[in-house]
């Protein structure tokens, strides 16, 4: 049925590799304005997740929020993003060594919402380390449509095996695109959606969801029997045995 026996990783961008959170909050900060914590912003995630999502403000507040104010966060949000954006402590030696990996396909699938979101993402993976040229795909798509078509398309281009597949996002949504595509998901809790909410409201099985970058890491490499990057600091019982097998080579980036 499948003619390869390569593994599949997909990532999404903000809120599981990006620290999506300190870049808007830098941004909101420049313009004058708080939104909180992490826990206060996770649970007000359905108006201040994005800019983009702006529209979304309630009438009165809405109005202080023209189209003026909003290009000009915007443009904010994509310079901070672009020379001072970070990735999540561990990403960037995870994301090199699936690059390096023989046999793993990774990538992103991004809804990013910065000025010319394919750009912003390479400077910023550049600026910490990671060559997103080295990827084997990279989907930019709009705000409101589902990753579903993305992952099934990414996985079919390559042949992959949905058992051999798997997703890694920060949102009830992306937990439901990949398993509405058969793949496995791999859902944090430190992005744009607690895991109280994710568990309770959305019922994501708290046995899929990582609470830090390092335990992301983990479950990520021990998915794939692969050696983790560090083993005297991934979580107790999560330490692969085992390195990847060597299969078929890498490609160069492609764009979905």
């Amino acid at each position: 049925m499948y003619v390869t026996r390569e593994r599949l990783v997909i990532f999404d961008a903000d809120g599981t590799v990006v620290d999506a959170f300190g870049a808007i909050d830098e941004t909101f900060a420049e313009h004058g304005m708080r939104i909180g914590d992490l826990e206060r912003f996770q649970n007000r995630r359905a108006l201040l997740k994005y800019l983009g999502w702006l529209r979304e403000f309630p009438g009165n507040l809405r109005k202080q929020f023209g189209k003026r104010r909003r290009r000009e966060l915007l443009a904010t949000l994509t310079e901070v993003y672009r020379e001072r954006g970070s990735l999540y402590p561990g990403m960037a030696g995870l994301l090199n060594q699936l690059i390096d990996a023989p046999g793993v396909r990774v990538g992103l699938v991004s809804r990013n919402v910065t000025n010319d979101p394919e750009t912003t993402l390479k400077l910023l993976f550049g600026r910490n380390g990671v060559d997103l040229g080295q990827f084997d795909f990279l989907a930019c798509i709009p705000l409101g449509q589902s990753k579903l078509p993305s992952f099934r398309s990414v996985r079919e281009r390559f042949g992959i095996n949905p058992a051999h597949a798997f997703v890694c996002g920060d949102e009830h949504k992306d937990y439901a695109a990949a398993t509405g595509a058969g793949m496995h998901p791999l859902i944090v809790s430190y992005g744009f959606e607690g895991f109280e909410r994710l568990t309770t409201k959305f019922d994501v099985p708290p046995e899929v969801v990582s609470r830090s970058p390092e335990e992301l890491c983990a479950r990520v490499l021990h998915a794939l029997d692969m050696l983790p990057l560090e083993p005297s600091r991934v979580p107790s019982g999560m330490r692969a045995q085992a390195a990847a097998p060597a299969v078929e080579g890498r490609h160069a980036v492609d764009h979905v």
